[in-house]
């Protein structure tokens, strides 16, 4: 009977109006009475003896997390089941806020803290980039605002408007420097011109003596003669050797005063110079600044100025005290070489054109002059092509 009654409730029509309200209020009432009476049936049946039964069916229906799905449709193999309980989905996170699921990520604590790593240190590799970056352009302003203070203090001073800093003392020390350097290295030239006119000389002699040597031996009637002549050519080659390596030392002295003593000391004072010319750059470019208006703005280029103007006024005095101890230093060295290697030569082209061999000998042995043996400086028969 309650089946009848719930299936007549459930097909029962219900007429809509024209503004699609609900039909007669009569038959809303009779839908309302059938409703009740099945919520009456439905309390006998749940205390009734078959109530436990019923119970115990919901209580053991069938699991909704151990419910499968079917992929073939009804009635399909048992292959196309797959277990709901083994389909795990992404985990979701309830967002009060904005009343929406959020799915939350699978990252564990190790993998974010790795991710987060990465992020930092490929901030810190950009921020150190890019600090090279601007250190590498204010390098080049500055380069370039001092290449055009020295620039324009320089033509200044090419035509005549513009004032340097002189020191007379010290300039007159380096324009001396400068011509004892020239004159230097013409004695220097004229000392190798010198020592290789000498070493084909001694060559020839060698070669002579070698000629008369071999004429001595062929020539029976002219044996004495030819033998005279050979001795005196051998003993020649023998003594120019000697005084080739004075010479030769005599030369490698001047050369390391002349290009490397007084290069070094040129080489400060060119610094110097340059020191001198960017520190009359920036005074000049201080007394522009203070001759102008003295407003905030002009204040702050004027410290700036001042600024620099020290420091390059710094340099220009620790420079001008490095050019002139080297200055006396090079003095010093250059007179205590040059007397002996002047003495060194003078003995030992006055022994050599005296035919005094002891003494020649002797000069080389004061002066710790050590000779190459004989051939040193010929190559052997395995490096001659």
């Amino acid at each position: 009977m309650s089946d009848g009654i719930m299936s007549k409730a459930a097909t029962m029509e219900i007429p809509i109006n024209s503004n699609g309200n609900t039909g007669a209020l009569a038959e809303d009432d009779g839908l309302e009475q059938a409703t009740r009476r099945q919520w009456r049936l439905d309390e006998k049946v749940g205390s009734g003896p078959g109530a436990g039964d019923l119970q115990q069916v919901m209580a053991s229906g069938p699991n909704l997390n151990e419910t499968s799905i079917v992929s073939g449709g009804y009635g399909g193999t048992a292959e196309g089941i797959i277990p709901t309980g083994s389909i795990k989905g992404p985990a979701v996170r309830y967002n009060p806020d904005f009343n929406k699921r959020i799915p939350v990520t699978g990252l564990g604590p190790s993998m974010q803290q790795s991710g987060s790593s990465s992020s930092v240190a490929a901030a810190a590799a950009e921020e150190a980039t890019r600090g090279v970056a601007v250190e590498k352009l204010e390098t080049v302003k500055k380069w370039g605002l001092n290449t055009y203070k020295c620039t324009k203090q320089m033509i200044s001073e090419r035509f005549g408007r513009g004032s340097r800093t002189v020191d007379l003392e010290l300039e007159a020390q380096i324009e001396l420097l400068r011509d004892t350097k020239r004159k230097y290295g013409s004695v220097l030239r004229l000392a190798r011109a010198l020592t290789n006119h000498f070493y084909n000389m001694v060559q020839t002699q060698h070669a002579l003596g070698d000629a008369f040597a071999d004429l001595s031996q062929k020539s029976p009637e002219l044996r004495d003669e030819f033998g005279y002549n050979a001795e005196t050519q051998k003993l020649l080659c023998r003594n120019g050797e000697t005084l080739l390596g004075a010479i030769n030392f005599f030369v490698s002295s001047i050369n390391t005063l002349v290009n490397k003593t007084m290069e070094d000391t040129l080489m400060t004072i060119k610094m110097y110079e340059n020191a001198r010319l960017e520190f009359d750059a920036y005074r000049s470019d201080l007394e522009e600044l203070s001759l102008g208006p003295r407003d905030a703005a002009a204040t702050a280029r004027i410290d700036a100025a001042q600024q620099q103007y020290q420091v390059q006024k710094d340099k220009y005095e620790r420079l001008r005290s490095d050019v002139t101890i080297k200055l006396r230093f090079l003095e010093e060295n250059k007179v205590k070489v040059m007397h002996k290697q002047l003495l060194l030569f003078h003995n030992a082209i006055s022994a050599y054109f005296a035919g005094n061999q002891q003494q020649l000998e002797q000069t080389l042995e004061r002066f710790n002059v050590k000779l190459n043996p004989p051939g040193a400086d010929k190559p052997s028969w395995l490096e001659e092509p």
